[in-house]
């Protein structure tokens, strides 16, 4: 493939999950608010190495405190592993 077609295909593909967000975003709030249900939830925004944690209720933020921790050390543990294989 070129650089080009690669390029495109990025493009794309970054455009495709912004879309299936944002229908999943809708899809939560319209079923939550059918059942008269509060919709909780949180996000995590990973700065290199630093999580930022943000909320609705203790939970969620307990529950991606712990993912995001987990997958910070997983890619420590990747980035020193492919640095002895590649040096």
């Amino acid at each position: 493939m070129s650089a080009e077609a690669l390029y495109s295909l990025g493009i794309a593909l970054i455009f495709v999950g912004m879309a299936i967000l944002m229908v999943a975003v809708l899809l939560l709030f319209s079923s939550g608010a059918r059942r008269g249900e509060k919709t909780k939830g949180g996000g995590v925004i990973i700065i290199g190495p630093f999580p930022i944690v943000f909320g609705a209720d203790k939970k969620s933020v307990k529950t991606l405190l712990l993912l995001s921790l987990m997958l910070t050390i997983l890619l420590i543990i990747l980035m020193v592993v492919f640095y002895l294989l590649f040096r």
